[in-house]
């Protein structure tokens, strides 16, 4: 047993003073002046503790372009953990060809062994036919009722908007939830084509060649398919006010619509692209501008987008050097494969450790969110949409014991030293920290003590969740 004394508890709805006591993996007891003859006793004094961290989008392990992301289900979770993340939910690539339970298959071999938190599956649906549909509710048996469809990438993952709608038809009648990608895919096209024809090739054309405005349009769009088929849907990433504008608007017309978007919308810009690095900010959708900034910063403030995920998908800026991770020399290709052409650069970035630590000084620090506001957007509400509440994101009797002691007052210099992503960059690179985790627990076991790494590969387990989970 283990008993956390005299911290400060914070959740999405309080904030309280108690202590907690863990038996096995799970909390046992929550209250004032508890005691428990025999337990480890930590002391919590001028410390939060906090339910562990819910990241409900990365991309471990993914192949893209001629590489593969640069953290795979291990790296990647010891990177989670150390930011204060505990479960992190990964996409698993539909076959070419092939039933949808190969593709699950594949990622639990990528995965299982590797895992050092514990995890879940979405599944993309990037090829639609009368096949496929019959077998999407055989996912269930899988543990895994959430789609993930784009109407972009056109040739590659995009699926029209009847097969959407179609998707969302299935998901309606066995409780499933659909997350989209909202970009237009035919005016990326076009306008690539044309930049690319007339000599632009440097990173800022990445954002150019992807507007604004196709991503608000399909924002409504795709809110408008779910509204008629009585469907839930999850817009991922969302990087501009116009799509989180068209998220309020959907959810005050009824429509059982939710929003998500990242922290590197809210601090950086399509200027960053224009940097003589700007390959490290190349992800999709594309940073916008400050406007947009202070656009998603009012609706999180407002309870208008309902989760801060990170799309975490990491690749090294020059794959050609080595980095040296727990000891070994590393190099995998990364975006200097598209140094003389923006199409060509891997299209992602680091963030699955960065989110806590960075919202806290610079969204609870600078008063943009309540302390309880990160709570909900970091884990509680991500457990609530994603079918785990209250196993996980809760501080209750019952709940995992995925538990986080943060030291509020701690301050540090961050970057690459402190993040633990296995690539050689960081975004927020010399930024001044407030906050940051102390311990971390994972079902009980203590994986992360200040600087120290106790966690193991295979530690993690598999979520199976069930259909029928809330639109919050």
């Amino acid at each position: 047993m283990i008993l956390i004394k005299n911290g400060r508890l914070v959740t999405a709805e309080k904030s309280f003073e108690a202590d907690i006591l863990i038996e096995g993996e799970q909390i046992k007891a929550i209250g004032p002046n508890l005691d428990a003859p025999g337990a480890q006793v930590i002391d919590a004094s001028g410390l939060l503790v906090m339910p562990g961290g819910i990241d409900p989008h990365t991309h471990l392990d993914l192949p893209m372009f001629d590489t593969v992301s640069s953290d795979d289900h291990y790296t990647g979770h010891k990177a989670a953990a150390f930011g204060g993340t505990t479960t992190v939910m990964d996409f698993v690539v539909q076959p070419d060809d092939g039933p949808l339970a190969q593709g699950v298959a594949e990622w639990h071999a990528m995965a299982d062994p590797k895992a050092a938190i514990d995890f879940s599956f979405h599944m993309n649906i990037t090829r639609f036919d009368a096949e496929v549909a019959a077998e999407i509710p055989r996912l269930l048996d899988l543990g895994i009722p959430t789609l993930k469809v784009f109407t972009a990438y056109n040739g590659r993952l995009r699926l029209q908007d009847g097969e959407i709608f179609q998707v969302m038809q299935i998901a309606k009648e066995h409780g499933m939830l659909v997350m989209l990608h909202a970009e237009n895919g035919d005016v990326i096209d076009v306008l690539v084509e044309e930049a690319l024809a007339a000599g632009h090739t440097e990173p800022v054309w990445h954002a150019r060649t992807r507007p604004a405005w196709g991503a608000v349009e399909a924002v409504l769009r795709a809110s408008a398919l779910a509204a008629q088929a009585g469907a839930p849907l999850y817009v991922v990433h969302l990087n501009t006010a116009g799509g989180a504008e068209m998220v309020h608007y959907a959810r005050q017309h009824g429509a059982p619509v939710m929003g998500e978007t990242c922290p590197a919308y809210l601090f950086f810009s399509e200027d960053d692209l224009a940097r003589p690095d700007g390959a490290k900010w190349i992800c999709s959708p594309p940073m916008r501008s400050e406007a947009d900034q202070q656009g998603l910063w009012h609706a999180l403030t407002n309870n208008e987008i309902q989760t801060i995920g990170t799309d975490h998908c990491p690749f090294f800026y020059d794959g050609t050097k080595p980095i040296l991770y727990e000891g070994k020399p590393v190099a995998i290709p990364g975006k200097e494969l598209g140094k003389d052409d923006f199409t060509k650069i891997p299209n992602g970035l680091p963030g699955v450790g960065d989110r806590l630590p960075i919202l806290w000084t610079y969204g609870v620090g600078k008063g943009r969110l309540t302390e309880n506001q990160f709570v909900a957007y970091t884990s509680t509400n991500a457990a609530k949409i994603f079918g785990l509440y209250p196993q996980k994101g809760a501080l209750e009797v019952g709940s995992d014991a995925d538990i986080v002691l943060w030291d509020p007052n701690r301050k540090l210099t961050y970057g690459l030293a402190h993040s633990h992503h296995r690539t050689d960059y960081n975004l927020f690179e010399g930024w001044e920290l407030t906050g940051f985790p102390q311990k971390v627990f994972l079902r009980g076991k203590l994986i992360v003590d200040g600087e120290e790494w106790l966690g193991k590969a295979g530690e993690g387990r598999f979520l199976p969740r069930k259909p029928g989970a809330a639109v919050i």
